[in-house]
């Protein structure tokens, strides 16, 4: 039967000596352009990356007739030719109420009867 060792004759004596790297001669940099004192070269312009708003999707309840307006203003925008989707006229909802005053504010909000939230019951 044969014994299982390793014999030492794969293995390397000793190790071998890495070559150290050479450096290669720099090269002189490239000619610049002769500048008249005063002036400075413009710097190449980069495009600027416009991050997009991070997006949050919810929902909420509105009564019938409240949610009937919403379709009449987006045929009002229609006929304006610029055609809204319902979230395009929410958020111009809220950016006018944004610009209202505290006083003005609380008068439209007084005006909007307050409403159960969640989902209405199945009938």
């Amino acid at each position: 039967m044969q014994e299982n060792v390793k014999s030492t004759a794969s293995r390397p004596a000793a190790k071998r000596a890495r070559p150290t790297p050479t450096k290669k001669p720099s090269r002189k940099p490239a000619a610049q352009p002769v500048v008249k004192a005063g002036k400075k070269p413009a710097p190449p312009a980069k495009p600027v990356k416009v991050k997009k708003p991070k997006l949050v999707r919810d929902s909420f309840t509105s009564p019938k007739e409240e949610y009937g307006v919403l379709a009449e203003l987006k045929q009002r925008c229609a006929k304006l030719d610029h055609p809204a989707k319902k979230s395009e006229l929410l958020r111009a909802g809220i950016k006018a109420l944004a610009g209202l005053s505290d006083k003005s504010l609380l008068a439209a909000l007084k005006a909007v009867p307050s409403i159960k939230t969640g989902r209405p019951k199945q009938a």
